[in-house]
């Protein structure tokens, strides 16, 4: 399996990728948990085989702090954290530390039960708030602002109509910073 996705890596790099988002554990509407060790013999390996032979950022995509901290070691430029540090807040410290871009994604739930009937009063003023909250968490936790990447999670807990919503007004969110 990891040879399979260290040549996909390499051929999405030659075909121009801008950044590689590797992960370990699916996300996908009633995924399963994968261990903290599982996803690391998963995503290391290929983190590793990748770093030394790519020119563009490896992301880890992750909400596992010490899943975050050995993808670093291992050579990713990037913490993608589809719970936005509250998973696992140590995730937020880890990134902060390491100095690097740090993605916080909104999800209403948990991937297991994200897409069982989402409601939401206000979507845009409820997503927004979320993430400015998560913004400041992150700042708190040392992550600098220019470093924050804010990602509204587009069929994270939100319906088709959601999600067109959310890319009919995306510009809505770059007030945020």
């Amino acid at each position: 399996a990891a040879e399979t996705a260290i040549r996909q890596g390499l051929e999405l790099a030659a075909a121009g990728a801008d950044i590689l988002d590797i992960g370990g554990e699916s996300t996908r509407p009633g995924a399963g948990l994968v261990s903290e060790a599982e996803e690391k013999a998963r995503v290391i390996p290929v983190i590793a085989a990748l770093a030394g032979r790519i020119d563009i950022p490896i992301s880890i995509d992750t909400y596992k702090a010490g899943v975050a901290q050995a993808a670093l070691d291992a050579g990713a430029a990037i913490v993608n954290d589809i719970s936005a540090g509250l998973f696992e807040p140590r995730i937020l410290e880890v990134a902060a530390r390491a100095g690097v871009p740090m993605a916080l994604m909104h999800i209403k739930g948990a991937p297991r039960d994200m897409q069982k009937n989402p409601v939401y009063d206000d979507i845009m003023g409820e997503i927004k708030t979320f993430l400015a909250d998560a913004a400041r968490r992150a700042e708190a936790a040392g992550v600098r602002p220019d470093l924050i990447i804010l990602d509204p999670g587009l069929g994270f807990g939100k319906t088709f109509d959601h999600n067109l919503i959310l890319i009919n007004r995306l510009r809505e969110f770059t007030g945020l910073g």
